[in-house]
């Protein structure tokens, strides 16, 4: 019994570090293609070609003071990083990694992600509320209907999905696939997804919620530290 627990934790280890590690160089790589696009080297200093820039601002955020607006709403203010952090974890939970199971079985995994995406809106609208700023309130606004108009395209998307397997399981879509990959028969659905992709998480082009015009951050211009790395 206590070799089985073991084993699941060592599991739960791995898997927590693989999707650490996927977020770590999934920013990297979207910084090398932007210097890359932008004439210049982008990260190219810390490692090898850079690689290890992700871990050095990991470090950074992590040993800076956290900093809690004294107007704000503190509760809120901190409980809107570690809710919006929860619901990207929690997409992975019904990502089937193996052919016969997947971390959190349920024959609904469309309408699961699509249930914690909207859910995770949420947290964006809690982190512009209680920061008790106009820029981060209209932040969290301009951030919160992308998110909300792209989930409409995405569901679209989706049903195209769920159409061709008859399923809403990622399993059985994963296995529908061994023949051939839908990415091919479906390419400018793919295109499309991959754009709803980079607006729902507010990503280059797409950071628009932003407001470099206003030279502020959005909705997290009052975070810093570990809560900020949060909502990174």
């Amino acid at each position: 019994m206590y070799l089985n627990i073991f084993l699941e934790v060592i599991y739960i280890l791995i898997f927590f570090l693989f999707i650490i590690f996927t977020i770590a160089f999934a920013t990297l790589v979207e910084r090398k293609v932007m210097g890359s696009i932008q004439r210049r080297r982008g990260p190219n200093v810390v490692g090898i070609f850079g690689f290890l820039q992700p871990f050095a601002d990991a470090v950074k955020l992590i040993l800076k003071e956290n900093i809690v607006p004294q107007q704000s709403d503190s509760y809120i203010f901190l409980l809107a990083p570690i809710f919006t952090f929860f619901c990207s974890l929690k997409i992975w939970l019904i990502l089937p990694f193996t052919g016969y199971d997947i971390p959190s079985f349920t024959i609904h995994g469309i309408l699961y992600v699509l249930i914690i995406l909207s859910i995770g809106a949420y947290g964006i609208i809690f982190a512009g509320w209680a920061s008790n700023s106009k820029y981060a309130f209209l932040g969290g606004l301009r951030s919160t209907a992308q998110m909300i108009s792209y989930e409409i395209c995405l569901s679209f998307i989706f049903m195209v999905i769920v159409l061709m397997t008859q399923s809403l399981s990622f399993l059985d879509i994963v296995n529908m696939q061994n023949g051939c990959w839908f990415i091919f028969p479906l390419f400018p659905f793919w295109f499309i997804f991959l754009i709803c992709g980079l607006a729902e998480t507010n990503r280059a082009p797409f950071d628009l919620p932003e407001a470099e015009a206003e030279l502020v951050a959005g909705y997290n211009v009052e975070y810093a530290a570990i809560p900020f790395a949060l909502f990174f």
